[in-house]
């Protein structure tokens, strides 16, 4: 029996029956079988490969077709960092999750710019990892608020390098569009935002667009990620 069949025998998928595909990407194949185990035991999550590094993501993704990737930062011939970047020159390219031990100074910033959108600590518990998988495969990101000041904690402050970065990039936004980050950071919708600033929905979205492109960042993870790191002390 699968790992696969023992997550639908014992784990019912999700309502509607869908499950998420699953890309692994690290060099330790210990890990890869613990996030497996992990993963798979949810019941609607299926790994449907796993390759040992970077420089095999994209012909990986092309093979595979994945709803999601999970990367590992350090890798001997292309770090994830490098790879998350390949992968979002792909004509239609899957969303990426961080593994990462966080002991890289830069890693935050330097994730969310190539395109991550979401970090995972290898130390994270078995439920954080089937919800960040869940989180971003529906739109939502798995560096929320909370999961920032989680990721945090565990450093006991953001790298000092990260935080200078940070805040000379938001120094860059006009008023609006900083305000428009900080709700994001918060994990307010376009529609909350919009409600909270008297703004129309539209305007919203024309402000984090910009706040975005000024950012350097490619998605609603890297403005809350940049903003909470503005903010840190």
């Amino acid at each position: 029996m699968t790992a696969s069949d023992r997550a639908v025998t014992y784990v019912p998928p999700t309502p509607d029956g869908r499950h998420v595909r699953v890309l692994l990407v690290d060099d330790d194949p210990l890990v890869c079988q613990g996030l497996q185990m992990i993963l798979e035991v949810s019941g609607d999550i299926d790994v449907i490969g796993v390759v040992h590094d970077g420089d095999q993501a994209v012909a990986a993704i092309q093979r595979w077709t994945p709803d999601l990737v999970m990367l590992d930062v350090r890798m001997p011939r292309l770090d994830g960092i490098g790879a998350c970047a390949a992968i979002q020159q792909l004509p239609s390219p899957p969303p990426v999750i961080m593994l990462t031990t966080f002991d890289l100074d830069d890693v935050v910033v330097r994730s969310v710019r190539a395109g991550a959108a979401g970090f995972l600590l290898k130390t994270a518990s078995p439920t954080q990892i089937v919800t960040a998988v869940r989180d971003v495969d529906a739109g939502r990101g798995a560096l929320s608020a909370a999961s920032v000041r989680a990721v945090f904690g565990e450093l006991s402050a953001p790298a000092a390098h990260d935080r200078e970065v940070a805040r000379t990039a938001f120094a860059q936004l006009t008023e609006r569009e900083a305000a428009v980050a900080r709700l994001v950071a918060r994990e307010l919708s376009n529609a909350e935002i919009a409600r909270e600033l008297y703004l129309s929905d539209a305007t919203v979205k024309s402000h984090l667009s910009s706040a975005q492109l000024k950012l350097g960042v490619r998605n609603r993870v890297g403005v809350a990620v940049l903003a909470t790191l503005a903010a840190a002390r």
